[in-house]
């Protein structure tokens, strides 16, 4: 394989120094501008390097997950439900209106008419983290129709959960999510790793990845050329690769409480990269020339914590 060395070397760079404002930002919350002194990242906003530290994510494992019924059923109908829309606000208002949030309550007509009601108000109830299909697959105009109807097609009609809890391996419940209408293959692995933080499976994040379209102009942009190796290849060879590179680099590389990164993490470096290098490397052209999001600090504190099968937040509660 032959790199690119400047974008290649950045990407570990990035790394490193995005999980150190993410450091920076727990021991100096109200001093957004000390977190970093680099000009692209004081201006732009990034992801964190590890995907579970992003305040959704950390919402999702600890607010939904974690949180009420750890019934089988319920924690998998929580996740399908929250990523749909992908919004705090939007699950919020659910648990404003519904209390506790249970497959068993969930009722199409009654979650439809409360959700249509917030939307006529002017509320924004997704998210724009991904992109979702917006097609009338269910015969409605409205998008969000179309993802209640998902939701009790997967949940009520054709109860998912007991295949996900059959399945062998991180692969099959990609396979089994992917099949559904509206669920593009991206959006299939992230909500299989969202699934992959509850109780309800146990399989490593390594063992199976999908790069989305960001992280795919990433991998060409950090790449001349991958001598025929497809792009999962190349994000669990970042894996496999990352304390030599750090090394290389001569980068004291903090990771998170002892937790190395995984593909999930490469995956989704490839994509802050692809975006780093629309301001750090213009000459390297594609599709996407700027950089949409600006950094905007959000002070609201965040009490981290990881699923518990990590194994981390001990030394979380410790050094925050």
């Amino acid at each position: 394989m032959i790199f690119r060395q400047n974008v290649f070397d950045r990407y570990w760079k990035f790394a490193a120094e995005r999980q150190c404002i993410f450091f920076n930002r727990i021991k100096n919350r109200l001093t957004p501008w000390n977190w970093t002194n680099n000009p692209i990242f004081q201006e732009y906003k990034f992801c964190n390097t590890y995907r579970a530290s992003d305040r959704v994510s950390q919402y999702l494992i600890k607010d939904v997950i974690y949180k009420g019924s750890q019934n089988s059923e319920d924690v998998i109908f929580k996740v399908l439900l929250f990523r749909m829309f992908n919004k705090i606000e939007t699950w919020q208002f659910f648990e404003k209106k519904l209390g506790e949030i249970r497959l068993k309550s969930f009722n199409f007509d009654h979650y439809a008419t409360i959700l249509s009601e917030h939307k006529k108000k002017g509320n924004v109830i997704f998210g724009n983290a991904f992109i979702l299909c917006a097609n009338k697959t269910f015969g409605y105009d409205e998008k969000h129709l179309n993802y209640l109807s998902l939701i009790d097609l997967m949940n009520k009609k054709e109860r998912i959960a007991q295949k996900i809890i059959q399945a062998k391996n991180l692969k099959s419940i990609f396979l089994i999510l992917s099949s559904y209408p509206l669920l593009g293959n991206f959006m299939a692995y992230q909500i299989a790793i969202d699934l992959n933080y509850s109780e309800v499976i146990n399989f490593s994040e390594n063992d199976f990845t999908i790069a989305g379209p960001g992280a795919i102009r990433g991998i060409k942009k950090c790449f001349i050329d991958t001598d025929g190796k497809d792009y999962e290849y190349i994000i669990k060879w970042m894996v496999d690769n990352q304390e030599f590179h750090f090394n290389r680099l001569d980068i004291k590389f903090q990771t998170l409480w002892g937790r190395r990164l995984y593909a999930i993490d490469c995956q989704g470096l490839f994509c802050e990269v692809d975006k780093y290098a629309r301001v750090a490397f213009p000459d390297l052209k594609s599709n996407r020339k700027r950089i949409k999001s600006t950094f905007k600090p959000n002070l609201n504190q965040i009490d981290y914590f990881y699923p518990p099968k990590w194994n981390i937040n001990d030394n979380v509660l410790k050094k925050c």
